[in-house]
C-alpha cells in the first residue's frame, strides 16, 4: 500500500518567477523554479553555486519539538551553502552539513545520541564523495564528537594513495581503533559524558524501567506477548532518527553523507546502516554509464536499512527517466515488499535523493552554464523532517513530512519533492 503525501505550497520559488512559470512546472515532480543570475550588462567572475538537501531523521517528529528540528535543519543547509559560496566541492560541503547536525542535542547523531545497554555512546556515520568514488566510514566510535569528521579523514587519506610497503588504507573502522586512528590524525577526543543531553538520559532512564518491568514478566501466563508489549515503543519509529545531507556543487559534483547513535538501548558494538556500505549514503557523479549524478542519504531501522542496501538501490533506481516513480517503485519493490524483510510486521526507513545533470535547453550564451537538480524524500516512519537551500537562495526551506492519515507506518510511504535549475556565469 503506498501512500503519496501532495506537497502544494511546501516548495516555494526562491526568487519571483512570472505567473507562468509557476502554472507550467517544467518537472512532473509538480513545482519547479529557476535560480538566475544577470550576466549580460555586468559580466562577474565564475559564480561558485550549488543545492543542498538534509535530513533530521525518518521517526516521528512531535509538534512540541517541530521547531528545534526545522531549526537545525536550517542551520546546516545554511552551513553548506557557505562552504559552497567559499568555493568548496560537494563533499566538504555535506560534512560540513553533518557537523551541524551531529551538533543538535535534539537529533541522534553525535552530541546528544542515544544510549546503549551499558549507558555509553557509540556512534556510525559515513560520507562518499561522488567525483572519486572514494567512501569513508566508522562504526562504534566512542569519544568523539563528531563522528563524521572521522570517516571524511578517512576518505582523504584513502584519496592520498596507498601506505609505506605498499599497504592500502582503511576506509571503515570500529571501535577502539576507529578511536585512537582519529586522535592520532588530529580529531580531538571528547568524554562520553559530554556528549550525553538531559533527553537522552533520560530517555535511557526511561527504557531502562521499561526493560527491568519486561523481565519481570518473565514468569507471567504469556511472557514474550508481555515482552514485545513492553518494548514496542523502544522499537518504534520514535527511535530511528538517523541524520543526513546530500549535496551538489556547480560543477556537478555530488556528495552524501550519514550520521547516527544508533537504535536506543542498542548491544554494545552494534554498527547501523550509517556505517555500511551502500545502506547508508551513495554517492555517483554522472559517467557513460549513468546519464545522472545521484545522492541519496537514509534514516530509520538500520538492520532494514543494511538487509536491502537502500541507498544504492534508490540511486540506480532513478537513473529511469521519471524519477518520481523510479523512487516511489524502489521504495515498495526493493524496501516494503522486499523478500528480505518479508518477516517484519513494519518496514521503516526513510531517504532523500537527488539527482542532477546539465540542463538540456541550448544556453542563451557560452558564458551561461546550468545544472538541472531534481530532489525528493520519501519514507514509511511516521514523520521526516528535510530542509533545502541553494546557494543563490537567501535562506532555507524546511518541512516536516508525515503519513497520509489512516495509513499504517512501515506498510505504506510518503513522497515528495522538488526542482532546481541552478545557473552561473563563468568568465
Amino acid at each position: 500500500m503506498i501512500g503519496l503525501s501532495g506537497y502544494a505550497g511546501v516548495m516555494e520559488s526562491i526568487m519571483n518567477p512570472d505567473p507562468a512559470e509557476e502554472q507550467q512546472p517544467s518537472s512532473p515532480l509538480a513545482n519547479s523554479w529557476s535560480l538566475k543570475q544577470e550576466s549580460s550588462k555586468n559580466p562577474k567572475p565564475k559564480c561558485v553555486g550549488g543545492f543542498v538537501l538534509v535530513h533530521a531523521g525518518a521517526g516521528y517528529h512531535s509538534e512540541s519539538k517541530a521547531k528545534e528540528y526545522k531549526h537545525v535543519c536550517k542551520r546546516a543547509c545554511q552551513r553548506a551553502v557557505d562552504r559552497l559560496k567559499a568555493g568548496a566541492l560537494a563533499v566538504e560541503a555535506v560534512a560540513a552539513a553533518l557537523v551541524e547536525l551531529e551538533d543538535s542535542p535534539f537529533t541522534n547523531a553525535g552530541m546528544g545520541s542515544n544510549l546503549n545497554l551499558s549507558g555509553e555512546i557509540e556512534c556510525d556515520a559515513s560520507i562518499m564523495d561522488g567525483k572519486s568514488l572514494h567512501y569513508g566510514a566508522v562504526g562504534a566510535i566512542s569519544g568523539i564528537k563528531n563522528p563524521v569528521l572521522v570517516a571524511n579523514r578517512l576518505l582523504i587519506e584513502a584519496q592520498k594513495g596507498k601506505l609505506s610497503a605498499g599497504r592500502i588504507p582503511p576506509c571503515f573502522l570500529v571501535g577502539r581503533g576507529a578511536h585512537d586512528w582519529a586522535v592520532g590524525h588530529g580529531i580531538p577526543p571528547c568524554l562520553s559524558q559530554k556528549m550525553a543531553t538531559k533527553f537522552s538520559l533520560s530517555a535511557y532512564k526511561r527504557n531502562k524501567r521499561k526493560m527491568e518491568l519486561a523481565e519481570t514478566m518473565d514468569t507471567g501466563h504469556n511472557p514474550a506477548k508481555k515482552r514485545r508489549q513492553s518494548s514496542e515503543n523502544d522499537n518504534g519509529s520514535g527511535c530511528l532518527d538517523t541524520v543526513g545531507a546530500i549535496v551538489v556543487d556547480l560543477e556537478g559534483n555530488v556528495a552524501a553523507a550519514v550520521s547516527s547513535g544508533g537504535l536506543a538501548m542498542k548491544h554494545p558494538g552494534r554498527v547501523g546502516q550509517a556505517a555500511h556500505y551502500g545502506c547508508g549514503c551513495w554517492a555517483e557523479n554522472a559517467c557513460n554509464m549513468n546519464p545522472y549524478s545521484t545522492a541519496v542519504s537514509t534514516s530509520g531501522c538500520g538492520e532494514h536499512l543494511i538487509r536491502t542496501m537502500l541507498a544504492r538501490e534508490c540511486s540506480a533506481a532513478v537513473q529511469s527517466e521519471d524519477a518520481h516513480q523510479a523512487l516511489l517503485e524502489a521504495m515498495q519493490n526493493k524496501f516494503i515488499s522486499s523478500p528480505f524483510l518479508a518477516s517484519e510486521d513494519r518496514v521503516l526507513g526513510g531517504v532523500i535523493v537527488l539527482r542532477c545533470c546539465r540542463c538540456v535547453e541550448a544556453p542563451p550564451s557560452q558564458n551561461i552554464q546550468g545544472i538541472l537538480v531534481e530532489f525528493l524524500w520519501s519514507h514509511t516512519t511516521e514523520s521526516m523532517c528535510v530542509g533545502y537551500m541553494s546557494t543563490q537562495d537567501s535562506k532555507a526551506k524546511t518541512h516536516i513530512s508525515r503519513l497520509p492519515p489512516g495509513t499504517v507506518p512501515g506498510q505504506c510511504l510518503a513522497i515528495e519533492g522538488g526542482v532546481c535549475r541552478l545557473t552561473s556565469v563563468v568568465e
